[in-house]
């Protein structure tokens, strides 16, 4: 039995998605989020030493990191949602596994960091709001505005983000534009990738990970 160390309102929720579109048996170990600091609590650092989730425990294998955790699964129990290797739409799928995390949630984080500081103590604030309108206008929105960009000309030709079949890919790319729509500027003006998260939202297996993960909800 696959065992998924899950934190509300965290990447963990993808990986309940994708076993579910594998149809795979799993064990939900569930950990809440402490509501002050929004932080993990201090018990999942037993689990991995980061004490950051997801965690997956899949016999003796104990995975961390979503992509890592998501391309294991699928190679051990489900190649049926990557491409096939050495054609084009697996470099896509392979890029996409990559850039998710390694490109396109970084000024997603740094937008999030900068809204918090905003609300520094009543001394200091007026200070801490111009340093971060200086650095939310000189780099981080600049920045998303130009990913956004990209993603949206990138769906131009096909439905899904690896080519015209839905992959484990898709699944790794629904968070960070989760996160967009929650705090990156991601609205109606940018069509195809609304469309996209609606075609996701509207999988069966997203909504049984729903049912079974809880309420989520990024962070804005």
């Amino acid at each position: 039995m696959i065992r998924v160390h899950h934190l509300n309102h965290s990447r963990s929720q993808r990986v309940l998605w994708l076993l579910e579109e594998l149809g795979l048996p799993y064990e939900i170990v569930r950990y809440e989020r402490d509501p002050k600091t929004l932080l993990a609590p201090p018990e999942l650092q037993r689990v991995h030493p980061l004490g950051k989730s997801p965690v997956v425990v899949d016999g003796a294998l104990v995975l961390a990191e979503s992509g890592a955790i998501l391309e294991t699964l699928v190679e051990r129990h489900g190649p049926r949602l990557r491409p096939e290797p050495g054609t084009p739409e697996f470099l896509r799928y392979r890029y996409w596994m990559h850039y998710a995390e390694g490109s396109l949630m970084p000024p997603l984080l740094l937008k999030l960091v900068f809204d918090r500081v905003e609300k520094a103590p009543l001394l200091v604030r007026p200070v801490a709001k111009a340093i971060s309108a200086m650095v939310k206008a000189r780099v981080i929105t600049p920045n998303l505005t130009r990913h956004l960009d990209f993603l949206e000309a990138e769906l131009a030709g096909s439905p899904w983000f690896a080519g015209p079949a839905f992959s484990a890919a898709d699944v790794q790319m629904s968070f960070p534009v989760e996160a967009a729509t929650a705090r990156g500027g991601l609205d109606a003006s940018r069509p195809r990738l609304m469309a996209w998260l609606r075609r996701i939202h509207d999988r069966p297996a997203y909504r049984r990970a729903l049912d079974k993960g809880g309420p989520f909800e990024v962070l804005g």
